[in-house]
Order: C-alpha cells, then structure tokens, then sequence
C-alpha cells in the first residue's frame, strides 16, 4: 500500500521466544539488550520505527523499536528509556543474561524513502532508538536535522555517513520550543518525531496547522502517554 511516497508493508505475525545474552548500560537510564534465539532466523524489521510487542510474564507488555539484529546470529537489540516507575523499566534495570522473553511482530513496516531533500528526526528519549537506527542507515549526502532532549541524549553516540546537524535540549519544554520555532527547509522534506502524548499533539498542531507541512510527509508517534500504561498511537 502507498500514501504519498510511502510504502506500508504487512509480516507475518510470530511470537519468538528469547533469551537475553548481554545488557549494556549505555546511559544511566538507558540500557542496551541484546536477545537471542533461533525464532529470529526469519525475523524481519523493514523500517527504523517498527515496533515488536515485548512479553515478559503477565506484567510487561510494552511496544519497543528494534534497534538492530542479525538473523544468521539469531540476535535482536532493544534499548530501553528507564523511566521512574514501569514494568518494562523495573524488568530493563534487573535485566541479565540467561532471562527469557518474548515478542511478537513487528505487524507491519512504514518504509520512508531516503532520498527526500531533507529530514526532521525529533523526539525524546523514547525515541533514540529509531532515531539513532535511522542515521546510521542513511546515506552519505542525505540532510538530517535532529532536536532530541533528555540527560540520554547527552551521553549517547549518534553515528552517521549523512549531514546531521544535532540539537540536545534540556527537557521536553525546551524541545517543544524549538520544534515550534524551527524553519522547514524548501523542498520535499519528512517530518518525525516520538514522545509523550500531551507532547506529540503539540507537535502535530505545530507541524501541521501552523508550518503546512503535508501529512503523507510526516510520522508523529506518541510512543507513551503520562498515567498510562502501554499506550502507543499514531497521530
């Protein structure tokens, strides 16, 4: 299916069985997890913000970007934002070697062209998996504006062969800031971002109703929602 230049591919769904290999603290409250299993042999992840279902007994049940894997190793990586207070954070912080999970998905792909004349990636913690995935897939040449927030952004590396020009804001407040006053360059352009719900909103009226941008040429995702649990949604 298309929608404007975007391509919407559907997997099959499996649920995969795993079995962590190696936690890596990447920031302090931000963990690397590395899983294996032979389920993953088949494993198909088509764009830099899928989302698997990840299971961890009758508790966790959260949405989670694949940030890299390796079907010849069976190996898949999910890095998790900590929050305060949270089964998947409770069950991240605790995490070792030789622990199960499981996942299913991802269901479907949004795959974004890389050829645009330029990209806006922004997001808050939350989203530094898809978006560090992203610019290590880009190509050399490829305009990218990044505007992330959050101690995380300060302390993770963000590795690319295209022209980034990164921005680290303190908080959401600050991020929010500089979305609303940011100057989208001419020509044809995709606007992402990922964050809160409140927040994601407050971007998708910026972006929409008072910059014009094209919908078909822009993703805002509320990847959590403040007092909820699970809560993922497309706006």
């Amino acid at each position: 299916m298309m929608s404007g230049r975007i391509q919407r591919v559907r997997h099959e769904l499996k649920l995969r069985e795993l079995q962590v290999v190696k936690v890596d603290q990447l920031a302090p409250n931000y963990v690397s997890v590395t899983f294996k299993g032979e389920t993953l042999h088949d494993f198909v992840s088509a764009s830099y913000d899928d989302h698997v279902k990840f299971f961890v007994g009758d508790e966790v049940r959260r949405d989670f970007t694949p940030r890299g894997y390796d079907n010849a190793a069976g190996e898949l990586t999910i890095e998790f934002a900590l929050h305060a207070t949270g089964a998947a954070s409770d069950w991240a912080r605790q995490a070792a070697p030789g622990q199960r999970a499981s996942i299913g998905g991802p269901r479907g792909s949004m795959v974004i062209p890389m050829d645009y004349d330029w990209l806006v990636l922004a997001g808050d913690p939350t989203a530094l998996p898809a978006i560090r995935r992203r610019l290590e897939e880009l190509p050399a040449g490829a305009q990218v504006q990044v505007l992330v927030c959050g101690d995380e952004a300060g302390a993770l590396p963000f590795r690319s062969e295209a022209q980034v020009v990164l921005e680290r804001y303190a908080d959401s407040e600050a991020l929010l800031a500089a979305i609303r006053a940011l100057q989208l360059p001419a020509g044809e352009g995709f606007f992402w971002f990922a964050g809160e719900a409140a927040a994601a909103a407050q971007v998708r009226d910026a972006v929409f109703t008072d910059k014009g941008h094209p919908r078909d040429a822009a993703r805002i995702s509320a990847y959590w929602k403040q007092g909820a649990s699970g809560h993922h949604e497309d706006l």
